[in-house]
């Protein structure tokens, strides 16, 4: 792992017009992501980035990113992009394009986002001058790639944003195909939470002595979040979220469920109970989810109750609560929940929900993370689980382009087989 000592962002290297619109934002002082990468970028190295959300990294790769295409004075070819971001979902796509537009806003840089869940017109029109950042999901991506509206023989920077969460989503070989479209001279990054085997060997087969910088071990939530856990039926549980929703001490809070459509029902018995809620999940639409989304930020839904995938990328501030109204079936996704809240150096609470199911997911997390959390109430009697998997995203098509949404918006749906007929006997005389 290497280090940088440098504190101050003027200490790094940046081209002048992004150290003005970092001060404009009121930042002097990088957080460790950012002083170990930035520099690292600017050599022109490969990078391997160990960090969870909430660390800054999303500004660890952009800053450096933008100051190279500055100085470099880079210009995209047509329906090209200088340099590319890969996100697993359109909300971290989204924000990471508009992280871009305010650290960029002195150099006004040609960005273009896509993703599914939209029509490809505006999309290829967007392209087709070409632009100076492409931010993609890969499913999308591949799309425009297959019909020739979308070209990466011209780019020089790509980076690789979350990882274990392109594992997660089987977007792995999507991501395989999009790297074999790149020129060989070209400089990869490459950012996540953990680091499992196809991931590493991800790496190993894209990146060229690559500085590898790790901070905060993604199994242990940050100190400033008090935990809890309530033991109850799952029959109890709209209930007992809407007692505590009423707390006058509750902000703004996230609720996790494990499925879609557990998203819309509590979202729903939420909104019959008087609270301001709204959910967002793969099946909603994109105007949808980012209406949602716009809506919280903006305060006037007060609870947003997501999926993981949906939640993935998602980086507001002042988030006081997060309830896992249902417990994670994959422990490292607790961790990634709770660091929703205790953001910019706040407090945070983190309260979770466990019934009988849900006991040996919990035994789970506390093993991660190495400590026992608070619990409240009688432990329910152990019941068998979901059926492993059940309650997980599909891992991804034929094609390797994960559960992109289609133009509808919607996963794919499993392909019917065929029906065989039977031969019909042949007529006589035949």
């Amino acid at each position: 792992m290497e280090s940088c000592l440098l504190t101050q962002f003027t200490d790094l290297g940046l081209a002048e017009p992004l150290l003005r619109a970092i001060q404009g934002e009121g930042y002097t002082t990088p957080t460790p992501i950012q002083a170990a990468v930035i520099p690292t970028v600017l050599e022109q190295r490969d990078v391997i980035g160990i960090a969870q959300t909430g660390t800054g990294k999303t500004a660890a790769f952009v800053l450096p990113l933008l100051s190279r295409i500055h100085d470099m004075e880079l210009t995209p070819q047509r329906a090209g992009c200088t340099a590319l971001i890969l996100a697993p979902t359109r909300e971290l796509a989204a924000q990471i394009a508009d992280s871009i537009r305010v650290y960029g806003k002195h150099m006004k840089p040609a960005v273009a986002v896509v993703v599914g869940g939209v029509k490809h017109n505006p999309q290829i029109k967007a392209m087709a001058p070409g632009v100076d950042v492409l931010v993609a999901t890969p499913g999308r991506l591949l799309d425009h790639m297959d019909t020739g509206t979308i070209r990466l023989d011209g780019t020089s920077v790509i980076v690789l944003d979350e990882g274990d969460q392109m594992l997660d989503l089987g977007f792995v070989p999507a991501i395989r195909k999009v790297m074999a479209a790149l020129p060989k001279k070209r400089q990869t990054m490459l950012f996540s939470a953990t680091m499992p085997k196809p991931i590493r060997a991800l790496a190993h087969d894209f990146l060229k002595d690559p500085a590898e910088v790790a901070v905060s071990a993604v199994s242990k939530p940050i100190d400033r979040i008090e935990q809890r856990v309530i033991h109850m039926p799952h029959s109890e549980k709209r209930d007992k979220l809407a007692e505590l929703m009423a707390d006058p001490a509750m902000d703004r809070s996230i609720v996790f469920t494990r499925t879609k459509r557990g998203a819309d029902r509590v979202a729903e018995g939420l909104v019959k109970a008087g609270f301001g809620a709204a959910a967002i999940h793969g099946n909603k639409s994109q105007n949808q989810r980012e209406r949602a989304l716009r809506d919280f930020k903006q305060g006037r839904t007060t609870v947003l109750v997501a999926t993981d995938i949906a939640a993935r990328g998602i980086d507001i501030d002042d988030v006081s609560h997060v309830f896992n109204f249902e417990l994670p079936n994959i422990p490292e996704s607790y961790v990634h929940r709770i660091g929703r809240t205790a953001r910019a150096g706040a407090n945070g609470v983190a309260i979770s929900f466990c019934d009988g199911t849900e006991r040996q997911y919990l035994k789970d997390i506390e093993r991660l993370t190495g400590i026992t959390i608070a619990a409240e109430g009688e432990p329910q009697p152990f019941e068998k689980p979901p059926v492993p998997g059940a309650n997980r995203q599909p891992r991804g098509d034929r094609n390797g382009r994960g559960n992109a949404p289609r133009k509808d918006g919607n996963a794919p749906s499993a392909a019917r087989k065929p029906r065989r007929r039977k031969p019909r006997p042949a007529a006589a005389g035949r």
